[in-house]
């Protein structure tokens, strides 16, 4: 039970690091002797120390190290990257015993941390709150095993089960699966183009929390048509996530929000239009064939700009296409009390439900891809 106390502080740590660490993942370190922490550290922003190196720094009594225990969510590092191997430096400062939560699949690293410690005659102890390490660097291993982001469906829809009005759709565009009683109109953005909101304040900041925390954010051509969002962090603290936005015929207009160039925006079209685009420093352009395999394509260009995360925030023939494709990982669903009777239904999803919370009013679903 000792081991598992360490460890889950060592997450508690590690949450620091989400949004500022990648593409390293963001590891958790605790120090103890004689059963009190003495260090303790998380990885710092890309380029700056990992976990092992901030918990050693923050050690007073370097002398202590000889005689403690070093905790990890994740197994030292072997290679040099932007800073030398953590593994050495344990051995360096010659502590005796490491314990770590679960071993790292990256190529350059897999089990070559714990030899090195062993070899140099430190007592390893691997897999403490193994599931739960797993599941704090979840993105990372995604990454590493899937060759994809880790990608996250959210939406918010009505508690009749829809996720927007009519108005915000033109007929064109919208599959005759996710339409009722479609009116006869078209849509054209407006400088004052607001969202409908479904969910509350409450969930509305807990989205803003999430997207601090995940590298980019994808939405399709008619939610930034109808809502005009800025897809930024807002009501939280954070870095903004980088604009995926799916415009296969250019139809956005030049004036939305996704196109003042203060966060970096990568807009998904074809071939032909891609010619006509005019490049601009924080917004560039990438082919698809929309014909087929759209969600594949979708990642392979996000792998491409080595994006570790990724939230779908629609609309629904946008997230159908990521859960149609088997492509998602979890799916946050909110619930509000409003109702609309008539609208654009909400995506078909089949999943394993892992959490149902209340959010002062709202249900908030949380599930898992089985």
């Amino acid at each position: 039970m000792k081991h598992e106390n360490y460890i889950q502080r060592c997450l508690q740590l590690a949450k620091n690091g989400i949004g500022t660490a990648r593409p390293n993942p963001s590891v958790g370190a605790v120090i103890v002797y004689n059963d009190k922490i003495i260090g303790e550290g998380y990885t710092s922003a890309y380029g700056g120390n990992h976990a092992e190196v901030n918990a050693i720094n923050s050690v007073v009594n370097k002398e202590l190290l000889k005689e403690a225990t070093i905790y990890v969510t994740l197994e030292p590092c072997a290679h040099f990257g932007k800073t030398p191997p953590c593994a050495d430096l344990i051995v360096k400062h010659k502590i005796p015993n490491v314990v770590i939560g679960c071993v790292d699949t990256n190529s350059l690293v897999a089990g070559k941390g714990i030899e090195r410690l062993k070899k140099a005659g430190i007592n390893v102890i691997v897999g403490v709150l193994e599931a739960e390490c797993k599941q704090h660097h979840k993105r990372f291993f995604t990454v590493q095993n899937k060759k994809r982001p880790y990608i996250i469906l959210k939406w918010a829809e009505t508690s009749d089960g829809f996720v927007a009005p009519f108005r915000h759709y033109e007929q064109s565009e919208v599959t005759s699966k996710s339409i009722k009683r479609l009116p006869q109109q078209k849509n054209l953005l407006h400088n004052d183009a607001k969202p409908v909101w479904i969910s509350n304040e409450y969930s509305k900041q807990l989205v803003h929390k999430w997207r601090s925390e995940e590298h980019a954010i994808l939405v399709g051509t008619n939610t930034v048509i109808a809502d005009n969002p800025s897809l930024t962090v807002r009501s939280w603290s954070g870095n903004n996530p980088i604009r995926i936005v799916i415009d296969k015929n250019l139809r956005i207009p030049k004036n939305a929000t996704v196109f003042d160039e203060k966060v970096k925006t990568i807009v998904l079209t074809n071939n032909e239009n891609i010619r006509h685009c005019e490049q601009a420093e924080a917004i560039s352009y990438e082919h698809l064939d929309f014909s087929s395999r759209v969600a594949e394509q979708i990642c392979d260009v996000l792998q491409k700009h080595n994006i570790q995360s990724v939230i779908i925030e629609g609309g629904t023939q946008t997230l159908q296409t990521f859960i149609n494709a088997h492509l998602w990982d979890e799916a946050k669903v909110f619930i509000g009390k409003t109702t609309f009777k008539s609208g654009v239904v909400a995506p078909v999803l089949k999943g394993e439900l892992k959490k149902e919370e209340n959010i002062e009013g709202d249900v908030l679903k949380t599930y898992i891809n089985d």
